[in-house]
């Protein structure tokens, strides 16, 4: 269960960067680490040895991110405090 998690950040973090294949490892003591490797290359360890939800953190803050969606009552709300704002 705890690997499901880890791994589960590792795929979306994959889906986010097509250049760069992303794998997790786990050590002895049970703690995680981020392995990255360009297609053809070795991979290379770029994190340290993280608990799950550290873990978890640095691969949603690695990589390219997605994009907020934004409704169009997101933007008409704030039109609307722009406008309040201006107007005083």
């Amino acid at each position: 269960m705890r690997s499901t998690k880890a791994s589960a950040a590792v795929a979306r973090l994959n889906t986010r960067d097509p250049h760069h294949r992303y794998s997790l490892g786990i050590t002895a003591s049970g703690f995680f680490y981020m392995l990255r490797a360009v297609p053809g290359g070795s991979p290379e360890k770029i994190s340290d040895d993280l608990t799950l939800d550290e873990f978890v953190q640095f691969a949603n803050r690695t990589g390219p991110q997605k994009p907020a969606r934004v409704s169009k009552l997101d933007v008409a709300f704030e039109k609307q405090l722009g406008n309040r704002k201006a107007g005083g």
